[in-house]
Formats: C-alpha cells, sequence, structure tokens
C-alpha cells in the first residue's frame, strides 16, 4: 500500500474547523432533533444549551490532551499516554473508533431520509440504499487525498452554515420566539420520575457535539497543530452551539411537538413547510443533503485516519499487509458503516452510538486525571466534573433504552464485549514471556515527526 503524501498538504485552520463542525452538523441538526423533542417536547431547544455546556466540560481534557500531543492517532494517542499499551487503552480506543463508525451511518441515512422527500412515496424504503451510496462517494473522494477533502469540506461547511443561519434566522422572524412549557409527557416514559426523560435526552444531544473529537485525529495533519488543534474544537463547538439552538427555536415556532415526533427523521425540512412554502421544504432537503455528504466525508476521513494509527501502534492487525488494497483502513472503516446503515435504523444507531461514546469519553477524562498529573498540565476539577456529568446522563440514557428499546442495549452490551475480548485475545499475540508487548510505539512516533 501507497500511503497518501500528507507531510506536504497539511490542513489549515479552517479546513480542520471545516471537517469538525462538518461531522457534529450532519447528525446533530437535521435528525437528532427530531429524535431529542420525542423525548422532551418542547424543551428541546434547551437541551441543546445544556448539552453545550457538558460538552464544554467535557472538551476540556481534549484540548489539553491536544496541545500536549498532537497526533492523527488522536483519541487513541490519548488512551495509550493515559493507561499504557495494552487492553485497556486499546479497548477503549476502538469504542471510539466504533463510535466515530456509527456517526457515519448515522448521517448517511439522514442523507437517505432527507434526499428521499424529493422523490414520490413509492421510495421510501430505499433510505439505506441512498445512504451506502453516499459512503462509498465519500470512499472515492477520501483516495483522492488531503487537499481534494479540505477543499470539499470547506466549500460545503459554507454552504451548509450560511444557508441553515438563514433558514434560521428567517425561521424566527417568521414564527417567532415558541412558547417553551415543559408539559410534554414522553411516551413510555410516565413510569420515569421527572426530569428523567431530560437528563437522558442529553445523551443524544452530546451525540451531536460529539464531531468535535474528530479534530483530535487530524494533529498530525494539521499547521501548527499544538494551537490550533484546541482552537479548532472551541470554535467548531461555539459554531455550531449558535446554529443548533437558533433552529431548535425555528422549528418549535413552525411545528407543534407532535408534527416534529411525526417527521422525527426529516424534521427541519417538514418545519420549513409551513414557514417557507413547498420551495422552502425544497431548499431544506437541499440543504441537508450538503450538509450530511460533507458530514460523512469528514468522518470517514478521521474514523480511517483513527484505525490506521491504532493499526501503526499494533493495537489491531496490521492493515499494512494487505499489500493489495490501497488504504485498507479506509476500506475497512466505509464497509463497516454500510454494515451499520442497513442493519439499523436512525435511532438504534443515534443510541448505540452514545452509549459507546460516553463510556469512552469518561475513560479519557479519568486518564488524564489520574494517570497524566505529571505530564499535563490542568486544572484537576474540570475532568472529574465531566466524569459525573457523563455518568448520570449515561445512567439515565441506559435505563431509559431498558424501558423503551432493550434491543439497543443488548446489540451495545455485545458490542462492548466483543471489543474487550478482542482486543485481549490480539494482545496476547504480541506479549512475550516476560509480559511485555511490542506495540511499535517509537515507530508510531518518528512516523508523526515526518509529518
Amino acid at each position: 500500500m501507497k500511503p497518501l503524501k500528507i507531510n506536504t498538504q497539511k490542513l489549515s485552520l479552517l479546513g480542520s474547523v471545516s471537517l469538525g463542525t462538518g461531522v457534529m452538523i450532519g447528525a446533530g441538526i437535521f435528525v437528532l432533533m427530531g429524535q431529542i423533542a420525542e423525548l422532551v417536547g418542547d424543551l428541546f431547544p434547551i437541551a441543546f444549551i445544556a448539552g453545550a455546556v457538558v460538552v464544554g466540560f467535557s472538551s476540556y481534557s481534549y484540548v489539553k490532551f491536544s496541545n500536549a500531543y498532537p497526533s492523527s492517532g488522536g483519541v487513541a494517542k490519548f488512551l495509550t499516554k493515559a493507561y499504557l499499551p495494552g487492553t485497556l487503552a486499546g479497548s477503549f480506543s476502538l469504542l471510539m473508533y466504533v463510535s466515530m463508525v456509527v456517526s457515519e451511518s448515522l448521517v448517511a441515512g439522514t442523507f437517505g431520509a432527507y434526499a428521499l422527500r424529493l422523490f414520490p412515496q413509492g421510495y421510501e424504503g430505499y433510505a439505506s440504499a441512498l445512504g451506502v451510496l453516499l459512503i462509498v462517494a465519500a470512499y472515492i473522494i477520501n483516495i483522492s487525498g488531503n487537499k481534494i477533502i479540505e477543499t470539499t469540506a470547506t466549500i460545503t461547511a459554507i454552504i451548509k452554515v450560511v444557508g441553515i443561519a438563514v433558514l434560521a434566522i428567517s425561521g424566527l422572524v417568521i414564527s417567532g420566539l415558541p412558547t417553551i412549557t415543559g408539559t410534554y409527557s414522553a411516551a413510555n416514559g410516565q413510569s420515569l420520575p421527572e426530569g428523567f426523560g431530560f437528563i437522558a435526552a442529553l445523551a443524544l444531544s452530546i451525540l451531536a457535539y460529539k464531531g468535535f473529537t474528530t479534530i483530535t485525529n487530524q494533529g498530525g495533519d494539521i499547521k501548527n497543530p499544538h494551537k490550533n488543534v484546541g482552537r479548532s474544537i472551541i470554535i467548531s463547538i461555539i459554531v455550531c452551539t449558535v446554529i443548533y439552538v437558533v433552529l431548535a427555536l425555528s422549528v418549535a415556532g413552525g411545528l407543534s411537538i407532535e408534527e416534529i415526533i411525526i417527521a422525527k427523521d426529516y424534521a427541519l425540512a417538514a418545519a420549513a413547510k409551513p414557514l417557507f412554502g413547498e420551495w422552502g421544504s425544497t431548499l431544506t432537503i437541499l440543504l441537508a443533503i450538503v450538509a450530511t455528504v460533507s458530514g460523512v466525508i469528514a468522518s470517514v476521513y478521521s474514523a480511517s485516519r483513527m484505525l490506521g494509527m491504532l493499526s501503526n501502534m499494533k493495537q489491531v492487525p496490521d492493515m499494512n499487509r494487505m499489500k493489495q488494497l490501497k488504504n485498507p483502513s479506509l476500506i475497512f472503516t466505509v464497509s463497516l458503516a454500510i454494515l451499520l446503515t442497513v442493519l439499523f435504523d436512525l435511532t438504534r444507531i443515534a443510541s448505540i452510538g452514545a452509549i459507546f461514546y460516553l463510556i469512552m469519553d469518561i475513560a479519557i477524562h479519568w486518564g488524564l486525571f489520574k494517570y497524566l498529573k505529571k505530564e499535563v498540565k490542568f486544572n484537576p476539577i474540570i475532568p472529574i466534573i465531566a466524569i459525573l456529568l457523563d455518568v448520570v446522563i449515561l445512567a439515565a440514557f441506559i435505563y431509559l433504552k431498558y424501558v423503551n428499546d432493550p434491543f439497543v442495549l443488548i446489540v451495545a452490551a455485545i458490542g462492548i464485549a466483543l471489543i474487550f475480548l478482542s482486543q485481549f485475545i490480539f494482545m496476547k499475540s504480541h506479549t512475550d514471556k516476560d509480559g511485555n508487548m511490542n506495540m511499535g510505539m517509537e515507530n508510531s512516533e518518528k512516523e508523526q515527526m515526518k509529518m
């Protein structure tokens, strides 16, 4: 396999921010808004604000890690620094990788749900097929090199951010600020304590922001990474928070909660129709298509980079042995995304992704707090707050799924068990009689220096 010559194609700050916002906005606005509304009713704009606060605490650890260890391995390198090479670091890294691929599948499915609005009703069963076609297109763009990726991400991000901002502001002007009563009661949620559904829904609103973590996987590809990775994370979160909240208020002003829930997989298009007419709905669909295309391109790029680093660090089988394939980590990533897109609906994809991400996120904060006090300068109070918030939200979300959709928990549990078991067996394969693991860390570090 001939590796991409990325050392002469560094991403700019704008390109990095474009990739980060591309991943976030692709899923966060166009499908998660309806899912969150289904849980909390007219409080869903506030859920995005609360999610941003949680992510603000969470991002602190990633910024500190990125400033200290900028790397194309991103989260995988951070976990290895904290937990040392082995089963634990490898398992948490794979949880992050799988959650990233789940995000690809979620965005691809969202693309299919919106694109089908342009077709007659008889084609409504082809959303997954359209999602698969988008993933294949993203693969073609990703094998073209960083400059093509950056150009595509930047152009689509500008179109997306400007278009959504105009849509949101116009919608607010026409509909006015919505009345938020907080009286909605979710289906199958009558047995839950008051406010429990809102806490659980934060797992999905956090998922809407998790794209910021993909920026850490660009560390080796960004100009001046010790500063620009952290800057990219902060800027991306701020941009997305403003967009999410304004657009959520616009949707809440244009549709009733019942209407949002009915159209939850394409809520924005449904909200645009009564406000702007048929042309507004069509324009929103086209905007969603642009947004989801850029989201899948950015997510495929970042996830495949992470898998490649895991291969270099010998935390997964050596991908470079597959010399007959060009960029095998990219091929594996898109194949897994296609499988998830075909097998699961959007609600379940989002739920599985949220569980995997929150578990990995807790591991990041604990690793920084417990093991890297001497290596990285940080305020220990902030990671502890982030851990507590994650644990409360994850527990609430797991219980909610136990009540409403236990199949999600079964799939998530099987996935986690397989990841830890496969990592344990694989690590044994290159552990010597003295218990030392040959992880190839020196080679990985040299490759990062060359970048």
